[in-house]
């Protein structure tokens, strides 16, 4: 997939991996639509890129903002051929204590955004591409998804966070044949520690800690890093169905 001149969609595009690809994405010549429910980073960052970019405030567990936001997207000459899906939230909670179980709510928020939110932005940006044009390759367009190692690899308190993310890997491959005949690709990347907000409010000690668990590099990844394959995704038209472990060689333990 070319991304010069490419309408592009980012969600979650305001901050962290997402802003990071949104900028890898402006700067790579596609047109790229940033959505985020944090309305003044998103509309700052559109600003700061200029010339195409543009926001557009959206909820991902709330499909008539996510319509709108490909909507805009769709406008772009040529259509919406790159979805990048970004948005995600955590909690931390064991499944039972001795105080008894896991709350049911915060279970359910998580997998509504990082599941039930992921799977709203591929369908409904899926469902736009179809109308476009084939490229010379065949190709209508490709979503990324962002899963995480704690799919495989879920520590203790992390029940919640890992079902949202072993669910997105478990949609890749489905959703990649079931678009095939349409020449889009749907491949998903699960990032291991990046330097992210996420991480951003922990003290400094403890995130040089973090960094040094990591086999190689031993440092916390860079939303760049995570950015650079994304658009390496779009590119190859080879990556279709497949979950890129992105994180130095990182097995997390169980604490």
């Amino acid at each position: 997939m070319r991304i010069e001149d490419s309408g592009a969609l980012v969600v979650g595009g305001a901050s962290g991996l997402g802003e990071a690809t949104a900028r890898e994405l402006a700067a790579r010549g596609a047109r790229v639509v940033i959505a985020d429910i944090d309305e003044a980073r998103g509309s700052a960052l559109a600003s700061e890129l200029g010339g195409d970019a543009a926001f557009r405030p959206a909820d991902v567990t709330r499909p008539d903002t996510l319509e709108a936001a490909v909507a805009a997207a769709a406008d772009a000459p040529g259509g919406l051929r790159i979805s990048v899906h970004c948005a995600g939230i955590g909690s931390a909670e064991r499944i039972a204590t001795q105080r008894g179980a896991h709350a049911l709510e915060p279970f359910e928020r998580v997998i509504a955004v990082n599941l039930v939110g992921t799977f709203n932005a591929l369908r409904l940006a899926s469902a736009a591409m179809i109308a476009n044009e084939p490229d010379a390759g065949g190709e209508r367009g490709v979503c990324v998804n962002t899963a995480s190692i704690a799919a495989y690899d879920g520590q203790i308190g992390q029940v919640a966070y890992s079902a949202s993310k072993g669910g997105v890997v478990g949609l890749t491959l489905p959703a990649a044949r079931d678009l095939s005949r349409f020449g889009i690709r749907v491949c998903t990347i699960a990032p291991g520690l990046f330097d992210t907000p996420l991480l951003a409010s922990l003290p400094e000690e403890a995130r040089a800690a973090l960094g040094a668990s990591m086999p190689f590099p031993s440092r916390l990844g860079q939303p760049s890093e995570y950015a650079a394959l994304a658009a390496h995704i779009a590119e190859n038209p080879m990556l279709n169905g497949e979950v890129i472990r992105l994180d130095g060689a990182l097995r997390m333990a169980p604490r």
